[in-house]
């Protein structure tokens, strides 16, 4: 803006609209707000012809474009790039065609004004966009990694420890017991041996969770599309959502093939669902399971309409001793996480304060899981 081209009617050109744009994609009002007022106060400093109808322009496309925002997000990363190119163009041919009516007439400058003000737009905003998406994907790849190793380090540390603290525990477990039988101690003894006894089945059950980690897929495998699993664990959890005055709307849509163990996937599943239904304890409310086919891969969305998250408690999910709950260790989506990682899947998470969670379990199938289904539907 500080430097754009100046016209001999008056009106200047400069590439104000590509960055504006590009916040008002990806971060929506929220986030374009601030930059609307800083262009529109600069573009008023600087003063000449044509201030107000940059104001009206500037106008129309922070009122429009973060309209699109929710949408363009949940795009891929190639269709992001075309949105934002296709979108910058369209901004732009409005723009010279507005600019038009100014001039007397349609002359040869006016022409090749519009046709490197579109090509540059254009080129531009593509050139940009792809630097923004791989600036992406680097950071998630960096993150993937990273708990890829986190999950790894857990795992070895779990199966080198887990053993090792469980078998003096039982042996704990047992003497006070039969110690809490004897008619020799007194009620108040009795009671800190019931104390004792509670927190040693907690710390076992943390023991357990652990020692999830350190289980290869290996002793339940299973070659299915996951309607027994789906099925199972949503009537296992049914009677506690009932508890909790929160209904289950179960869908399932996939005749994809995936080979996994059953026990972790169920166990995953139930760990999800619990917290779903824990966050809307108070109030009640809906827990929404769908699992459908797209793009050669299964995915499972699980959607609760409870207290939901913001973006720092998001980011934390999967660390051990992380949670939300005041009462919880972390481990579940611990275990949650590194069954995922272990079928070579992802998770992504989309929560509102207030407004619930979305849990999307995306696990890729092989070509032999393809073959096998064709085969299957030709019979």
């Amino acid at each position: 803006m500080a430097f754009p081209i100046k016209l001999e009617i008056g009106y200047i050109i400069d590439l104000r609209y590509i960055p504006f744009i590009i916040v008002a994609l990806y971060g929506g009002y929220k986030r374009v707000l601030a930059l609307y007022v800083i262009l529109n106060m600069y573009r008023f400093f600087i003063g000449g012809e044509g201030v107000y109808l940059s104001l009206f322009f500037s106008t129309i496309i922070f009122v429009l474009v973060p309209l699109l925002s929710h949408w363009f997000n949940r795009l891929g990363s190639r269709n992001r790039i075309i949105c934002a190119s296709l979108i910058s163009l369209s901004t732009m041919l409005f723009y010279f065609s507005a600019l038009s009516f100014y001039f007397q007439e349609l002359n040869r400058e006016f022409w090749t004004l519009a046709f490197y003000g579109l090509t540059t737009h254009l080129l531009l905003m593509a050139i940009i966009m792809l630097l923004i998406e791989q600036i992406i994907a680097n950071m998630k790849a960096r993150e993937k990694y990273l708990n890829s190793e986190r999950l790894n380090l857990v795992s070895e540390l779990s199966a080198s420890v887990s053993h090792e603290i469980r078998n003096p525990l039982t042996v704990t477990n047992g003497f006070l017991q039969l110690l809490n039988q004897s008619e020799t101690i007194t009620q108040e003894e009795k009671k800190y041996i019931e104390y004792s006894l509670q927190e040693l089945k907690r710390a076992e059950k943390i023991v357990s969770d652990f020692l999830a980690f350190a289980k290869p897929q290996s002793e339940n495998m299973l070659y299915s599309n996951l309607e027994a699993e789906m099925e199972y664990t949503k009537n296992v959890i049914i009677p506690y959502a009932n508890m909790h005055d929160v209904e289950v709307e179960y869908n399932f849509k996939n005749s994809l093939y995936k080979r996994y163990d059953k026990n972790q996937l169920q166990q995953c599943l139930i760990n999800l669902y619990k917290n779903g239904i824990e966050a809307m304890k108070e109030n009640g409310g809906t827990l929404y399971i769908d699992v459908y086919e797209a793009n050669k891969s299964i995915i499972i969305k699980i959607r609760d309409t409870g207290v939901g998250m913001d973006n720092e408690e998001i980011s934390r999910l999967g660390r051990p001793y992380y949670s939300t709950k005041t009462e919880g260790t972390g481990l579940g989506m611990l275990m949650v996480y590194s069954t995922v990682h272990k079928l070579k899947g992802t998770i992504e998470v989309e929560s509102e304060k207030r407004k619930g969670t979305t849990f999307s379990i995306t696990l890729p199938v092989s070509k032999s899981g393809q073959i096998s289904l064709n085969h299957s539907s030709r019979r």
